[in-house]
């Protein structure tokens, strides 16, 4: 991820006429509510002080209000839920807050890399679990060993997932919950593509599932759902002790995202059901567009019914790098290799749907060519 921009920036100077489906960043616009609620709140001076971690009540209080609306939630705005520079950097600060030198935490391959990279920067042992098609690419508890399961601290769990588009189903939350208790596992749930799902499909809150605040923490964001990604901007949420402990090494490391980014946050977070269901629109017009181009290009992809992505199966022995490779070089394609997200990933690969529909068929076009000489 962090090489790709500048091997895009080389290519387009060369001429080519690169298609980037590789990030997980729409080009849609943010709502227009949030960009002048930005407008006209940071004409006034004091949205211009420190946020400190109390941040604006009126965005602690919004979120509170969408998670009540949304899962049926009850949640206290300053003891159970945390402003955030967007989830990621609270996902990496929970680590610190609550891993021990020594601690296991427990990782899914594909995942996003702050999984791995907080564990590591907390002086933590990260255990890999591959997620696979055998179990629907779900991280089942039961199937670790014993002895890791003593060490874990916590387990980092993210449906609907990036980048397998998969999705969890109830009796799978419930275990898991249940699992976490018996082992004493925190669970940091990672959720901040629960608005952009597709045919029906309604994705939960972890805190649906009884007894999951007692062993849950929470994470959403602002990015995804409402392409908001440059604004960082998410919350956590969880049980008051765990909360704190988060905010206690925030403290140390910022002092809060930009006021008037909260203000419009808050603003966004009033009608957010309404206006993640257009973009929500938008991504399955994409969805829907690319997998038949794909499909008849040799491309085998199920169907996702949640995310902004497709998680693409490649023929047995073609190496996910190479094709990654030829596709940027060969037809100017950026997409991320399985191999990126770690070798529990390899053997597919991720194209993200964020770009207008044409561009979308034309990539499947020219990626069915790499294919075809591959």
């Amino acid at each position: 991820m962090a090489e790709l921009p500048a091997i895009k920036r080389r290519l387009i100077q060369q001429g080519v006429d690169v298609i980037d489906v590789g990030a997980g960043d729409a080009d849609f616009a943010p709502p227009r509510v949030a960009v002048e609620t930005l407008a006209r709140a940071a004409q006034d001076p004091a949205m211009s002080r420190y946020a400190f971690q109390i941040g604006l009540p009126a965005f602690r209080e919004a979120a509170a209000a969408y998670m009540q609306r949304r899962f049926g939630v009850t949640l206290d705005p300053f003891t159970q839920l945390h402003p955030l520079l967007g989830s990621k950097e609270g996902i990496a600060h929970l680590a610190a807050a609550v891993l021990d030198p020594g601690d296991v935490s427990i990782v899914p391959v594909p995942g996003y890399a702050v999984y791995h990279g907080g564990t590591v920067l907390a002086d933590a042992e990260p255990y890999l679990y591959d997620l696979t098609p055998r179990t629907d690419f779900l991280l089942e508890l039961d199937e670790i060993p014993a002895d890791v399961l003593k060490r874990a601290t916590l387990v980092y769990l993210n449906y609907p997932n990036n980048p397998t588009a998969a999705i969890a189903p109830r009796d799978y939350l419930e275990r898991t919950v249940a699992a976490c208790r018996r082992h004493d596992i925190l669970l940091a749930y990672d959720n901040p593509y629960c608005e952009i799902t597709f045919d029906g499909y309604v994705a939960p809150s972890i805190f649906e599932i009884p007894g999951a605040l007692d062993v849950a923490v929470e994470f959403h964001s602002l990015s995804k759902s409402f392409c908001m990604t440059g604004w960082r901007l998410g919350w956590a949420a969880g049980r008051a002790d765990r909360v704190a402990a988060l905010a206690r090494v925030k403290n140390y490391v910022d002092t809060g995202a930009f006021l008037p980014v909260q203000a419009a946050g808050a603003e966004v977070l009033k009608q957010a059901e309404a206006l993640s269901r257009g973009y929500a629109a938008q991504f399955q017009e994409r969805r829907d567009a690319m997998l038949p181009a794909l499909r008849a290009h040799g491309f085998e992809v199920e169907t996702p019914r949640a995310t902004m992505y497709l998680w693409i199966p490649l023929p047995e022995g073609l190496a996910s790098a190479a094709f990654q490779k030829r596709a940027l070089e060969d037809v100017g394609v950026v997409t991320l290799p399985g191999s990126a997200f770690g070798a529990g990933a390899e053997g597919f690969f991720r194209i993200a749907l964020t770009v207008a529909t044409p561009r979308l068929v034309e990539a499947a076009e020219r990626l069915g060519k790499v294919l075809a000489t591959v």
